[in-house]
C-alpha cells in the first residue's frame, strides 16, 4: 500500500477529500479504501467531470429518418424460414442467453435482488426461475444446451449467486450459468468532487446496461462463450415477464441478414409514450431516448398518415460475439449519459445525508448507444400484448399488478385458442417447460382439461 502513490493521484485530480478520516482508519479499512481508490479510471472520470461542468446546449444538428424495420406484416411472409434457421443454429450450439439482472427490488417495496421477486400467478416463481424455464425449454426442444450468462451488480451479486445455489440453479447444471458484476463509476456533486458513502468507502453506482459490453469482456465470459463455439448472444433484462428468449425468428432475422446487433421493437401507444425510439440517426441506427426526442419528430406522420418514428425499443436484442469483441479491442467507446440525481452521502462531520433535492452527477452508458457502432442491424416489430411487460413499480403502471394480469391474459388467450373452455374468474399460469410456445401448447392438448375453472397451472 502505497500512500503516497496515492495522495499523489488524489492531489492531480482534485480529489484528495476522499482521505479526510485516513487517520481514523484501522488498517484494514486503510487498504479497503486504497484498493477502492486505486480501481478508479481517473482519466475518465476527469473527462466526465468536464461534461458536467459544460452547457447543455449543442450546436451539433441531428435529423433523425426512420431506420430499416421488419413489420409484423411482413413478418408473416418469413417468419417460418427465419424460425427453421435460428433453431438449426441453436441445435448447433451458436447461442447463448444473456440476462442483465444488476437491479435491487427496491422501487418493489422488496429487500433483495430483483430477480428472485415472485412474480408468476399461480405459483409466485420468480423473475430469476421463469425466465430460467424459458431457457431450460428451448433447450430441451432443440435437444441442446444453451448457456446462461448473468450480469449482477455489486449491490446483489452475492445475493444473487446464494438465491440461485438453494435453488439448485433451477435444473440447470452450475457449469453452464456463468455469474459475473457489472463495474462501477463514481457519482460526483455538483462541482465535480467525488463522494464518500462512508469513512472507508467511496460511493459507487453501475456504469449503466451499456457497461454489460465491456463486463462480458472483462470478466472472461467472452473467451468462454468462443470456447464453447456461441456466435449470437440473446441479450435480455430481468424485469420483462414476457420475453421470449432466444426467440429463433428473431435469432434468424439477425443471421439472415449478417447483423452484428438486432432489435426487438413494439409499435407506441400514443405519441407521448416513455419509450426509446429506434432510428437513424445522421443515417446511423441508433436510439433517441423519449425526452430528447423533439416534439416535431414525435408528432410526425408518414405518408399512410401513422406515426413516423412508432418503434420503441424493449432492451431486447442479438449481438455478435465478435462485435463485442471489436468493440473491447478497438477500446470500449460508448457515450457516457450524464444523469442528475438525489445521491446520498457523508459530510465533513461523519453524518449520512440523504438529500432531498438533486445534489450530483451519477454516469451510465446504454447498450443500445452500440448500434451506432455497427455496420449492419435489422429491428423487428413484436406484439406488445405478447412479447412485453416489465415489473417496475411497486404500484400502478408497470407494477406487480399489471404483469399479473397480462400473464394470466397470456396463458389464457394460448388456452382458449387451443379450445380450452375456461370458466369464472382465477389465475391461469404453463410452465414454460409444459409449453414454451402456443404451438407446443397445442400439441399437448389432449393433456389438458376440455374446461378449467379457479387458479389452473400446468407443468
Amino acid at each position: 500500500m502505497d500512500f503516497t502513490k496515492l495522495k499523489e493521484l488524489l492531489l492531480k485530480y482534485k480529489q484528495e477529500h476522499l482521505l479526510r478520516f485516513w487517520d481514523e482508519l484501522n488498517h484494514n479499512q486503510q487498504e479497503k479504501l486504497y484498493n477502492q481508490i486505486m480501481t478508479i479510471d481517473f482519466e475518465l472520470m476527469d473527462s466526465l467531470i468536464r461534461q458536467t461542468q459544460q452547457s447543455s446546449d449543442s450546436d451539433i444538428q441531428v435529423k433523425l429518418t426512420e431506420a430499416e424495420l421488419i413489420s409484423l406484416n411482413e413478418r408473416e411472409k418469413s417468419d417460418k424460414e427465419m424460425t427453421q434457421l435460428g433453431n438449426s443454429l441453436i441445435k448447433k450450439g451458436k447461442v447463448a442467453a444473456f440476462l442483465v439482472a444488476g437491479g435491487q427490488g427496491s422501487r418493489l417495496g422488496f429487500e433483495g435482488p430483483k430477480g428472485v421477486y415472485p412474480i408468476t400467478p399461480v405459483r409466485k416463481k420468480s423473475l430469476f426461475q421463469l425466465h430460467a424455464e424459458k431457457i431450460r425449454a428451448i433447450s430441451n426442444s432443440n435437444n441442446v444446451t444453451i448457456p446462461w450468462y448473468i450480469m449482477t451488480s455489486i449491490a446483489n451479486h452475492a445475493d444473487t449467486v446464494a438465491f440461485f445455489e438453494e435453488n439448485n440453479y433451477f435444473g440447470f447444471d452450475k457449469n453452464d450459468i456463468m455469474f459475473f458484476e457489472q463495474n462501477m463509476l463514481p457519482a460526483v456533486d455538483k462541482n465535480g468532487k467525488m463522494f464518500l458513502e462512508d469513512k472507508d468507502s467511496v460511493f459507487m453506482s453501475p456504469n449503466g446496461h451499456g457497461g454489460s459490453i465491456k463486463a462480458i469482456w472483462d470478466s472472461g465470459a467472452l473467451l468462454d462463450m468462443k470456447k464453447r463455439g456461441i456466435e449470437y448472444i440473446f441479450y435480455f433484462q430481468v424485469d420483462n415477464v414476457l420475453t421470449y428468449i432466444c426467440d429463433p425468428a428473431f435469432i434468424g432475422y439477425h443471421a439472415k441478414h449478417d447483423a452484428q446487433m438486432s432489435s426487438k421493437v413494439l409499435r407506441k401507444a400514443f405519441p407521448e409514450e416513455k419509450i426509446g425510439i429506434i432510428c437513424n440517426i445522421n443515417g446511423k441506427t441508433g436510439v433517441v431516448e423519449y425526452s430528447d426526442l423533439p416534439e416535431e419528430d414525435m408528432y410526425a406522420k408518414n405518408d399512410e398518415g401513422e406515426l413516423k418514428f412508432w418503434a420503441g425499443s424493449i432492451a431486447i436484442h442479438v449481438i455478435n460475439t465478435d462485435f463485442i469483441e471489436k468493440e473491447n479491442i478497438t477500446g470500449f467507446k460508448l457515450p457516457y449519459h450524464i444523469a442528475e440525481k438525489n445521491i446520498p452521502y457523508l459530510t465533513e462531520n461523519g453524518e449520512i445525508i440523504k438529500p432531498a433535492d438533486k445534489n450530483g452527477y451519477k454516469f451510465e452508458t446504454f447498450v443500445f448507444d452500440a448500434l451506432q457502432h455497427c455496420e449492419r442491424t435489422i429491428s423487428i416489430e413484436v406484439s406488445r400484448e405478447l412479447e412485453f411487460s416489465a415489473l417496475k413499480n411497486k404500484t400502478g403502471v408497470d407494477s406487480e399488478e399489471t404483469t399479473i394480469r397480462d400473464l394470466n391474459r397470456f396463458y389464457s388467450d394460448w388456452l382458449k385458442r387451443a379450445g380450452i373452455e375456461i370458466e369464472g374468474i382465477g389465475n391461469v399460469e404453463i410452465s414454460p417447460l409444459f409449453a414454451n410456445t402456443e404451438k407446443e401448447l397445442i400439441q399437448k392438448k389432449h393433456k389438458i382439461p376440455e374446461k378449467i375453472t379457479g387458479n389452473f397451472y400446468l407443468e
